[in-house]
């Protein structure tokens, strides 16, 4: 993956900063930030930098500022707000519409043990549809598998807010090597935690106490604000873990 440069919204992407060959059977994959416009322009929406991935064909702007606009296959943090027929509402942004999460789109339920969550309530799920025209679609589950695939409710812990582009160096398999962050592999070097992060910008936190989810969350958030590199998340970790 590479960082290719500062670009702005509107501007024409270059044929040549592409992933090559662009053929039918490898379609570009284009992320969040792109819009296409037919029936070969690709121009930003946002300001970021324009992340490139050639071997998943798949490129992207970061920006940690802005809004959230929910994306097809994100993984998000979601609040349950109220619950219908079917459905639950539940907010993932305060500026996007309510999402709807089926109540039978958990793993092993029936129309008889669906889940009973109260509004307030926690959920990590998947978006499975997306539009400006339509409310969008979430789910706690593989709908190939019906396995959970860790998403679900999320009992106890805090939710914590970082920025858009954090959240997802965050979700990246090689965060040390693909994202420049080791925070999450120091602080368990020190305590035993669960972390869910969504695309959305709300990181889950739980641990064995209010103290140690805080902490973990002020990391995050110190480590986010400052624009940390490797060797100051690891200083920031020892300095926190002095006061505990």
């Amino acid at each position: 993956m590479t960082i290719q440069a500062l670009v702005l919204p509107g501007e024409e992407l270059s044929k040549d900063i592409l992933p090559v060959p662009l053929d039918s059977s490898h379609p570009l994959k284009l992320g969040p930030g792109l819009r296409h416009v037919p029936p070969s322009t690709i121009t930003p929406t946002v300001a970021g930098l324009l992340f490139i991935d050639q071997k998943k064909r798949a490129i992207w702007v970061e920006n940690n500022s802005g809004r959230y606009i929910p994306q097809v296959n994100d993984v998000v943090v979601a609040t349950v707000h109220h619950s219908s027929t079917d459905v639950f509402h539940c907010a993932i942004t305060p500026q996007t519409p309510f999402a709807q999460l089926p109540h039978l789109a958990f793993e092993g339920v029936s129309k008889k043990t669906r889940p009973q969550l109260s509004s307030g309530s926690l959920v990590y799920a998947r978006v499975t549809s997306a539009s400006k025209h339509m409310d969008p679609e979430i789910t706690c589950c593989n709908p190939s598998t019906g396995k959970s695939d860790g998403m679900g409710e999320l009992k106890e812990g805090m939710v914590f807010d970082v920025g858009l582009g954090f959240a997802r160096r965050l979700l990246l398999a090689k965060q040390r090597e693909e994202g420049g962050l080791v925070i999450l592999e120091e602080i368990a070097e020190k305590i035993p935690f669960e972390v869910a992060v969504g695309r959305n910008g709300k990181v889950w936190v739980n641990s064995k106490g209010v103290k140690e989810i805080l902490l973990v969350g002020k990391a995050l958030q110190e480590a986010d604000k400052h624009g940390l590199n490797i060797e100051e998340q690891k200083k920031l970790v020892r300095r926190l873990f002095k006061s505990i």
